[in-house]
């Protein structure tokens, strides 16, 4: 655990590139093992599709854009914070289990946020190019 260690040493740009490599190795390992990240990817792909076919505007692309970010940020949070109780317990605790649900409610705003914004942004351009206007 010698790359989690926290300590006074001096600023080192291998260190930091260090650090990048360990953030991808998370994203890796997310997308690999977690099955809802892959479902929020999929979701996401559709998402950004529909609005390059809809021609959808720089406001609207940075709706979008900042949805499916804080879709996946939270549910990286809520799987980190998963890895960790059930490192501590696999046990039933009351504790544990109320962190995991308040984490799980935190992706759930989250989807429920971008999926509004999905809404907002793309029924009145379908409903407009359905109706031919």
């Amino acid at each position: 655990m010698e790359k989690y260690k926290n300590s006074d040493q001096k600023f080192s740009v291998r260190r930091r590139f260090s650090s990048f490599r360990y953030a991808w190795e998370g994203i890796v390992s997310f997308f690999r093992e977690e099955h809802n990240a892959r479902i929020h990817l999929v979701s996401s792909i559709i998402a950004i599709g529909l609005s390059y076919f809809l021609k959808i505007s720089l406001r609207e692309w940075f709706a979008i854009l900042l949805s499916i970010c804080f879709v996946f940020v939270c549910e990286l949070f809520n799987t980190a914070l998963e890895n960790v109780c059930d490192m501590i317990s696999k046990e039933e605790h009351q504790a544990i289990k109320k962190a995991k649900d308040q984490a799980a409610a935190a992706v759930l705003i989250a989807s429920v946020f971008a999926l509004i914004i999905g809404v907002v942004v793309f029924l009145p351009k379908i409903l407009d190019f359905v109706g031919g206007g």
